[in-house]
């Protein structure tokens, strides 16, 4: 079978972060403090039988640090199964510099895991509520989760309606009293 090896990639490529895999010590790919997917035992079992058997399929998704780490954005359940295994590296791709605010990583980890499959619904009601700290509006989290604006407000209720209405006064129109 023949093969057409370019030695560089070709110049539209060049904003596409899988057009640069690297391999890089194990030690410099730490994990996020958001990422809400979880994987149940038989599925991380799953997991390192496909690395086990295929390898490496897709690199694991990360951005590079200021102090020199590669904080995962995607790939959090390949990086462990990674390093429980022992690996001296481990494959990353670093995403597109001008997404590298955590609003921006968050949203990033959260494209990718929907795009795959479920997440738990508290650990994703707590996402958007830090975004709507961040200041980012409704459409904005939205647009960039792929979620329905009605999709948004019931996450936001979930754990912020006590914060929602924090900031409002009430009447008191009602009294408690004894009968």
């Amino acid at each position: 079978m023949a093969t057409h090896l370019e030695s560089e990639p070709p110049e539209w490529t060049k904003h596409h972060p899988v057009s640069f895999v690297r391999w890089v010590p194990a030690e410099l790919v730490v994990a996020n403090d958001y990422n809400p997917n979880s994987v149940a035992p038989p599925e991380m079992k799953l997991l390192r039988h496909s690395i086990d058997c295929d390898g490496f399929t897709q690199p694991i998704v990360t951005w590079e640090r200021e102090d020199g780490l590669f904080e995962v954005v995607d790939g959090f359940h390949r990086h462990l199964v990674g390093k429980a295994k022992g690996m001296s590296h481990l494959p990353i791709v670093v995403i597109n510099g001008e997404r590298a605010a955590k609003g921006d990583r968050i949203a990033s980890t959260i494209r990718h895991n929907r795009a795959r499959g479920k997440h738990q619904v508290d650990a994703m009601a707590d996402i958007v509520l830090d975004l709507s700290r961040r200041n980012w509006s409704e459409e904005k989290i939205a647009k960039e989760l792929g979620m329905e604006p009605d999709e948004v407000l019931r996450l936001k209720q979930i754990t912020g309606l006590a914060e929602m209405f924090a900031d409002k006064e009430f009447s008191e129109a009602w009294e408690v009293g004894e009968d």
